[in-house]
């Protein structure tokens, strides 16, 4: 198993920017496979946000493409998304995700993909 625990969620005006951290521990191994960012708004699906692969090669949403940022720390274990010029649309609950095998689950960001998730990071943008 492994525990994705994310951290960094809050409120701010629109324009603004925060940066969401994932803490990953346990199954060692998935640290190494493709990881993930989605988010879910009420009354939402769940979408993919930005992927990143073992190798750092990224993906990210048309939506948040040029916004946001993805990142991992491996001596920290740590997965990050950096959010920039905050919109009322970009509020949502911020999963972190992690996929058992590899592949290009980073790159096609399905939920169905993705084995392991972390309870979520509240992010909420007024205007």
């Amino acid at each position: 198993q492994m525990q994705l625990v994310e951290s960094g969620g809050g409120s701010v005006q629109a324009g603004g920017s925060l940066r969401l951290s994932c803490a990953a521990s346990g199954y060692s191994y998935s640290w190494y496979k493709p990881m993930g960012w989605f988010r879910q708004a009420p009354g939402k699906e769940r979408e993919g946000v930005a992927g990143i692969d073992s190798d750092g090669r990224q993906s990210i949403a048309d939506s948040v493409k040029g916004r946001f940022t993805i990142s991992k720390d491996n001596a920290k274990r740590t997965l990050y998304l950096q959010m920039t010029s905050l919109t009322p649309e970009d509020t949502a609950m911020y999963y972190c995700a992690a996929d058992r095998e590899s592949g290009d689950s980073w790159r096609r960001l399905s939920v169905p993909d993705f084995d392991y998730w972390g309870q979520g990071t509240q992010v909420t943008v007024s205007s």
